[in-house]
């Protein structure tokens, strides 16, 4: 939950956007981003949006065990959301394609962020496994 910036408590902090926060509390904006990036098949869907759009069973291709539902399923919502653009090309045959929206480009260095993060502290997913 944020605080007004002009709030004061005793536990008030300044956040480098320079809102006022308690940081005994999880933030709600904050806590919908972690949700809704952090959903399976999510962040690896706007990855792959990150090279530009792509057309439904490209992407579905793209991300290795996600199955069609599931993606549909997390497009809809990254479509509610904002972050991703559907737009139906002409046919025959008739085909979607995504792309990601103002919105969904301005994750890309959050990602990539996190994405080295990851890479420096969690390792391969092949030494993960048991």
């Amino acid at each position: 939950m944020a605080l007004a910036p002009d709030a004061t408590t005793d536990t008030a902090q300044l956040d480098a956007s320079g809102v006022a926060h308690d940081p005994a509390v999880v933030c709600a904006i904050y806590h919908q981003a972690i949700e809704l990036i952090g959903k399976r098949w999510s962040g690896a869907i706007v990855s792959v949006l990150f090279r530009g759009p792509v057309r439904f069973h490209a992407l579905v291709s793209a991300v290795p065990g996600m199955s069609e539902r599931l993606c549909a399923d997390r497009l809809r919502e990254l479509e509610i959301a904002g972050l991703v653009s559907r737009r139906v090309l002409p046919g025959p045959p008739v085909g979607v394609e995504y792309a990601l929206t103002e919105a969904g480009r301005d994750l890309n260095e959050s990602l990539s962020a996190l994405g080295k993060w990851a890479h420096r502290w969690l390792g391969s997913p092949a030494a993960a496994a048991p």
